[in-house]
């Protein structure tokens, strides 16, 4: 049992579009109700909780009765600013049955960049945590597109997680996805493929291992997954990467449960053991 992640108190939780979205397009009913449920009775219990949902252009898509994600930046931004009203009517539904509240905020990285900004933004977070509302954060995407020197986008939502808990001094991140952990090799394409249970340092034979991209809903994949790891051992924060199947599983993780992968500064030993399961010996 890991006593920091039994004793975490302010939590931010990733949902990725693959956890939200089934792979025909339809609305993942089941875990958004799961969520609002772990959600609120952690909150009951006086965790602080953060959750970036992923999904606004998957949503979207369904909601637009779309199978193929348009090219054009502008179709993207107009899906995202669909699904986004529809995603926060889904979650406004669910946490309501479980009497907890919620509130949307919308991040562009530049409000990171500029201590004004970062600072109100910062302030809001803490109100909202104090007042035991859970803020709902996602990438406000009709407006972010990188031009000139003035960045706005995160790229991806997994980078988005680990800037959030960054800022606001998250204890522990957890990242749901559509696999158990990482795994020495790629699970969907090695049938033998070994799950590592807890790494301590990234290096570049693990971003090989990581492979592409996700799915045709969402933008993330392995490689955004190490990049915000990487992120939370530097500040020598805890992560885990854990399956969004059932969301339940984050009472789990918070009970000291071995599951997923857990990132975190940890003895020589593992260290080895975590580059000895990636050279397959």
């Amino acid at each position: 049992m890991d006593n920091r992640i039994v004793n975490a108190k302010r939590i931010v939780v990733k949902v990725g579009t693959s956890s939200l979205i089934h792979p025909s397009g339809a609305i993942n009913l089941e875990t958004f109700d799961q969520l609002a449920y772990t959600l609120s009775a952690l909150n009951n219990q006086g965790k602080e909780l953060i959750l970036v949902s992923s999904g606004a252009i998957g949503v979207g898509l369904n909601k637009m009765h779309l199978k193929k994600r348009p090219t054009e930046i502008g179709a993207q931004q107009a899906l995202a600013a669909i699904g986004q009203s529809e995603l926060m009517t889904l979650f406004t539904q669910r946490f309501n049955h479980y009497l907890t509240d919620i509130a949307q905020v919308l991040l562009t990285h530049d409000i990171f960049d500029y201590p004004k900004s970062n600072k109100f933004v910062m302030d809001t977070f803490n109100c909202l945590l104090n007042d035991n509302v859970i803020p709902i954060v996602n990438e406000n995407d009709t407006v972010a597109t990188d031009e000139l020197d003035h960045k706005t986008t995160f790229g991806d939502n997994d980078q988005l997680s680990a800037i959030v808990a960054s800022h606001v001094n998250a204890d522990l991140l957890i990242v749901l996805s559509d696999i158990d952990g990482f795994y020495n090799q790629n699970p969907k394409k090695v049938t033998n493929a070994q799950l590592i249970p807890v790494v301590s340092e990234i290096n570049d034979t693990m971003f090989t291992v990581a492979g592409g991209s996700g799915s045709r809903f969402g933008t993330g994949g392995m490689q955004t997954k190490l990049l915000a790891a990487k992120r939370m051992l530097a500040e020598n924060r805890q992560m885990v990467l854990a399956n969004g199947k059932d969301p339940r599983i984050i009472l789990d993780i918070l009970a000291g449960k071995r599951i997923g992968t857990l990132f975190t500064k940890s003895s020589a030993l593992t260290a080895k053991q975590t580059t000895s399961n990636l050279s397959g010996h």
